[in-house]
């Protein structure tokens, strides 16, 4: 089978245990130890949640791992520790090739407008109908800081 095929039928939580193996026997300590941090986070939440995770749950919790990381560097940066924060940069390329691509621009605007339509939202009291529907919709594709600021700034045009 074509390698691309293999990849589209294979979950996520598949592919990061394969990385963690491939790590493994390369002896890449950093990717492993990063690894092995993401799948310990997906273990503990299906343990509290007795469920088994699928794809947009664990497309959630790299998000939240990025997002931790990317406040401890602005920290570490301001508290001139750049050794932490170059390891917590380091982290964050292990995890975001994990992430679906990110939409920006006319396509977040896109998703916005949509889900807008969808939830029948009128102006600005309605924002978190929609950025209900949009964090399921848009989990690991967009800042979801962003995604409210552009739907808060939509749903207040007349």
């Amino acid at each position: 089978m074509h390698a691309c095929g293999l990849f589209l039928i294979m979950n996520l939580k598949t592919r990061i245990q394969d990385d963690m193996k491939a790590a493994m026997r390369a002896k890449h300590a950093e990717r492993l130890g990063t690894i092995r941090m993401l799948l310990a986070a997906m273990k503990q939440k299906e343990i509290d949640e007795r469920v088994e995770l699928d794809d947009a749950a664990i497309v959630s919790i790299i998000d939240k791992m990025i997002k931790q990381r990317r406040d401890a560097i602005t920290q570490f940066e301001v508290g001139n520790r750049s050794d932490l924060a170059a390891k917590e940069g380091a982290e964050i390329a292990v995890l975001e090739p994990y992430l679906p691509a990110r939409l920006s621009g006319d396509a977040l605007d896109g998703e916005i407008r949509a889900t807008i339509n969808e939830a029948g939202a009128k102006g600005p009291q309605d924002l978190g109908k929609v950025m209900g529907l949009l964090k399921s919709r848009l989990a690991g594709r967009a800042d979801m800081a962003q995604a409210s600021a552009r739907a808060k700034a939509l749903l207040s045009q007349p």
